[in-house]
């Protein structure tokens, strides 16, 4: 609130329920915007910074026939331990004691063929349902100020290249996402259609062994016993796999069945990319700026804010 009312302060303004639902374009040069199919806004210069999972914009965008492309992106799990475990690992102590934080880890292996790495990791933390249509199943993760919750998690992902999605490469630059999708309504169907997720044990996961129970998780839909690897391609549970097993070795105690992998973490970065020139401007659209995670030009919170700023900058020296 403090951040929104010194933008208004500014000149800035909010629209609240607001959608963009078209963008006004003559001779390759920007025109403006249309608002929930009525309002229309002039503008010479538009920073497209929706997110990277505001699809609508990516359809409104190809619609126009404004260039797109295929970009490579990860895919995977969100796996939960308890907090204590976490801490007993990185600390090499039963008790962290009232000083020490909630601790954290950060995670990679390479196999021969792709990276295995964790993302978002989240000490103290709570899964959380992120899906942006009904038909999907997707998992985010996130952390309170304090970090107190019992339970840690991390997204633990693997890349995917053009070069893996030859059964999608009919969709063009669209072929990343489509290939999301199909992941997302996977889950979507084994829980019923319904936001509770599909769910395994972490060495249950490793031997391929559908769990016969499962705990209770910080994931408040709830979860259900599934076999991971009858949701994902083989490439990707061989990566994962071979992912899980290094971080063991460095991690002693971090394979365990009381830790729970969730299914699909695949909100990681943009499938897609809004081609741009050096000056941040899209190479055929004058006045179009694409901006952060939704343009495939960043990867988190500080990148995508680093990249609004130079697409402010950019603009402003126009």
């Amino acid at each position: 609130q403090n951040i929104r009312e010194d933008i208004i302060n500014k000149g800035g303004e909010f629209h609240f329920d607001s959608k963009l639902t078209d963008i006004s374009i003559l001779d390759n040069k920007i025109l403006g915007i249309t608002i929930n199919n009525q309002e229309k806004i002039a503008a010479e210069n538009l920073i497209l910074a929706t997110g990277h999972s505001a699809r609508n914009i990516y359809y409104l965008l190809r619609e126009k026939n404004i260039k797109l492309e295929f970009k490579a992106f990860a895919i995977g799990v969100r796996v939960e331990h308890s907090q204590k475990l976490i801490d007993k690992i990185q600390y090499s102590k039963e008790d962290r004691g009232e000083f020490l934080p909630p601790s954290s880890y950060k995670l990679a292996h390479k196999t021969p063929s792709r990276g295995v790495y964790s993302f978002c990791m989240c000490p103290g933390g709570i899964i959380a349902p992120c899906a942006t249509k009904q038909n999907e199943v997707v998992s985010n993760g996130w952390s309170p100020s304090k970090r107190n919750n019992k339970t840690a998690n991390s997204g633990i992902v693997t890349e995917v290249t053009w070069g893996d999605l030859s059964e999608y490469h009919s969709h063009g630059a669209f072929a990343g996402l489509e290939f999301q999708k199909s992941i997302e309504q996977k889950c979507w169907a084994v829980s019923s259609n319904s936001q509770i997720m599909p769910a395994q044990r972490l060495k249950d996961f490793l031997t391929d062994t559908k769990s016969v129970d499962l705990p209770l998780t910080s994931y408040t839909p709830g979860i259900i016993s599934a076999k991971l690897s009858e949701l994902f391609p083989e490439f990707v549970i061989n990566a994962l796999k071979s992912g899980f097993k290094n971080f063991g070795k460095n991690m002693r105690g971090y394979i365990t069945n009381d830790a729970i992998i969730h299914a699909p973490e695949s909100r990681t970065s943009s499938p897609i990319r809004i081609p741009r020139n050096n000056d941040f401007q899209h190479i055929e659209i004058k006045g179009l700026y694409p901006c952060g995670e939704g343009a495939g030009y960043a990867g988190g919170i500080i990148s995508a804010a680093i990249d609004g700023l130079n697409c402010v900058k950019a603009l402003s020296s126009v």
